[in-house]
């Protein structure tokens, strides 16, 4: 199992996806980021998007009808603006962030033509699930209802875990942190971040990778480089 990683940036701060890539040939592919018809308003800085999720890939080879499964950390439009290009994957959220976004929230609204596909590609799930071997997607809430995170145990490179947003910057990552202004529910942020640094020390995380910090991010491989 390896992983890469891919971003577009608003300004200066990453907006990731990563690619899990399988010893059976699986490809996985973790948030669709921003889309193309992305418009800056006053809660986004202009984005510079160089390529997108799809060039990406292609720059592997990978294209869009390869990937079988699409892990949805959450439908905030930074994270979900492609998932529609991907007409093979199997869809992964969690079943509380799904029902949430469906009902109608307002702040899942704009990428609903991308999230909202059929539901029989959807697999909904309830709270911590290992997906495959060596890869778990941990229930995260706070920063959204059902937001996830993954965390990836890789042969050579050992845990790996992913925050997405439910800790975007590593000077978040405290037990005494503070909610930011984008986190729907305060405590649960904090929660959820105290559960991911218990889940660090426990599994012996090699590499946290955080949801939009741009110091770290000038320091990670990037694709064609991946973690393995």
């Amino acid at each position: 199992m390896q992983v890469a990683t891919l971003s577009t940036s608003l300004a200066s701060v990453p907006v990731p996806c990563y690619l899990i890539q399988t010893g059976d040939g699986k490809n996985i592919l973790i948030d669709s980021g921003l889309p193309a018809n992305f418009q800056p308003s006053p809660n986004f800085p202009t984005p510079q998007m160089g390529k997108n999720v799809i060039e990406q890939l292609g720059m592997i080879g990978v294209q869009p009808a390869d990937i079988d499964l699409l892990i949805c950390t959450h439908y905030d439009v930074d994270h979900a603006g492609n998932h529609g290009a991907f007409p093979n994957a199997q869809l992964i959220v969690q079943r509380q962030h799904y029902d949430v976004a469906r009902n109608g929230h307002l702040r899942f609204a704009s990428t609903r033509s991308q999230w909202d596909q059929p539901a029989s590609r959807y697999r909904l799930l309830d709270g911590d699930t290992e997906l495959l071997p060596g890869l778990e997607l941990i229930d995260t809430s706070g920063h959204v209802p059902g937001h996830q995170s993954v965390l990836v145990r890789l042969p050579h490179t050992g845990p790996v875990l992913l925050t997405i947003d439910a800790v975007a910057m590593q000077r978040s990552f405290t037990p005494d942190r503070q909610a930011g202004p984008s986190d729907s529910d305060g405590a649960g942020a904090i929660a959820s971040t105290r559960k991911l640094l218990d889940l660090a020390e426990r599994e012996h995380v090699s590499l946290v990778i955080f949801g939009h910090d741009s110091p770290q991010w000038s320091t990670l491989k990037k694709l064609p480089e991946y973690y393995d």
